[in-house]
């Protein structure tokens, strides 16, 4: 009998989806097959302090942190462990890890510096890896692969935080040059609606772009249309494929975090009410940004459907989707046949695959003479 799969799953952050990554952490803990995974738990405080213990997420969830220990990982290749921190700075071998599976929203998480740190370590781990996870984050660098590669997006402009303070009717009107009301402003580098605002006028956008600005030092401004939800679930490395598309009625004006994770009342659509030219465009799309962006294991495609043109818009990219009981990646997958349990398994498999791949690439090289 093979022994298991000792399993770090990371859940936390620093972040401000750092309460969403809980809730996923949540829905992945109680589905993973623990005939199959010896899991082991690190939370990570909004401070960024690695923790592991005994019921390391209810501590999270309730605040308390006092019966946990601090760990620590360090960059270094072959170093398998995660090591306990006693007083004093002292480490001591805690548990070796085999695949680490960041259950990771936001920045320092999704946005490939935890990629980093993996690959450093030369562990494999779930999801996409540095360069994919960096992209599909940054919305305005997303934007322009996207249109490099043919890929529809909704017209844009991306500018720092501090022209808000040297020249706000400079930042002002050229967020008014992309055209009418409404316009979307978005921290360029965050999800799960955090720090988004739709504006109708220039006293919305004025504080839509301050709220925008507490989040990341780049804020990004979007023309509004009228249009539905679309969402496409993506599975795989090289050989990905796309699930069925889904489609999210929100709650409010759009689906903002309230409407994703508080109200319950925002619905999922499964599959998307669409024509087949239309679901076959949205299925195309989706594998055609996910390798774009070269990207591995898992992401959730959004699209903006426009209702007056029937004009397929790419919207963003989230390499780390929510798993929530109530989202859409793992809905669409049962929805196209695959349990979420098994859909687990086979990320963690993905994660091995690739990580194989990388072990047999040359990284140095003979003297020449």
């Amino acid at each position: 009998m093979t022994s298991k799969i000792r399993l770090a799953v990371l859940f936390g952050g620093r972040s401000g989806e750092h309460e969403v990554s809980l809730m996923s952490a949540r829905s992945v803990l109680s589905a993973l097959d623990r005939n199959k995974y010896e899991v082991v738990e690190v939370g990570i405080t909004k401070e960024g302090i690695w923790l592991s213990g005994e019921q390391v997420l209810e501590a999270f969830e309730n605040g308390d942190h006092t019966q946990l220990y601090r760990v620590a990982v360090f960059a270094v290749p072959e170093e398998e462990y995660i090591y306990q921190w006693s007083e004093g700075g002292r480490c001591q071998k805690l548990c070796e890890v085999d695949v680490f599976f960041p259950v990771l929203h936001g920045t320092y998480s999704e946005d490939g510096t935890m990629q980093g740190l993996l690959e450093l370590m030369d562990k494999p781990y779930v999801g996409a890896g540095v360069l994919a996870s960096a992209l599909a984050m940054d919305k305005g660098v997303f934007k322009d692969v996207m249109r490099s590669h043919a890929i529809p997006v909704v017209d844009w402009v991306v500018f720092p935080s501090t022209l808000l303070e040297e020249d706000i009717e400079g930042a002002l009107d050229l967020a008014e040059s992309l055209g009418d009301y409404p316009l979307f402003v978005k921290p360029a580098n965050l999800g799960s609606s955090v720090g988004i605002s739709r504006c109708t006028s220039r006293s919305d956008l004025v504080e839509g772009l301050h709220e925008a600005a507490m989040y990341d030092r780049r804020v990004l401004v979007e023309m509004g249309i009228d249009a539905r939800e679309i969402e496409v679930s993506v599975l795989g490395n090289e050989d990905a494929q796309a699930s069925i598309p889904g489609e999210i009625i929100p709650s409010d004006d759009f689906y903002t975090y309230n409407a994703k994770y508080i109200d319950d009342a925002s619905e999922l659509i499964i599959p998307a009410q669409i024509d087949e030219v239309t679901k076959d465009e949205a299925m195309d799309l989706a594998i055609r940004a996910y390798k774009a962006i070269d990207g591995a294991g898992m992401a959730r495609v959004d699209f903006l459907l426009d209702r007056q043109s029937n004009t397929l818009y790419m919207n963003e990219i989230n390499t780390i989707p929510g798993f929530t009981n109530i989202s859409m990646y793992p809905k669409l997958w049962e929805a196209s046949g695959i349990a979420y349990g098994d859909l687990l398994d086979r990320l963690v498999e993905l994660a091995m695959i690739r990580h194989g791949q990388k072990a047999k690439l040359v990284r140095s090289y003979g003297d020449s003479a």
